[in-house]
């Protein structure tokens, strides 16, 4: 899980300073290994070899906020769903990450091993 501190000023002209939480299970990432062809990871590698800005823009975009959520009192859930990802995606604070992680490279890799569990590929988990 990542909690990343972002720094951004609201609607109301207040400057604010919030933790937000981001992460990925190994569920939802296998989830999006297994569902495109060749892989995920590999699908992102040719977009980038192939400098498809757009397609690059769509994955950070899907990426923050497939990995968007809120932690419960308790710490046993870390609750993602359609409403909390969209009040989210209206904020300055979603505004400015999406713009650090389009603009500096190193942000991005930081933001995706932060939210990404490592996980044992199922090759070798067979053996």
């Amino acid at each position: 899980m990542l909690r990343k501190e972002i720094i951004y000023v609201d609607f109301n002209e207040v400057e604010r300073k919030e933790n937000f939480y981001f992460n990925l299970t190994k569920a939802e990432v296998m989830e999006m290994e297994l569902s495109k062809s060749g892989g995920f990871a590999e699908m992102i590698t040719n977009v980038i070899a192939a400098q498809d800005t757009p397609a690059i823009i769509k994955i950070f975009k899907d990426l923050i906020l497939k990995a968007y959520g809120e932690k419960s009192p308790d710490g046993r859930k870390f609750i993602k769903n359609k409403e909390i990802t969209e009040a989210f995606s209206q904020t300055e604070a979603y505004s400015n990450l999406f713009m650090e992680l389009a603009t500096d490279a190193t942000s991005a890799a930081s933001f995706v091993n932060g939210i990404t569990p490592s996980i044992t590929p199922v090759t070798q988990q067979i053996k």
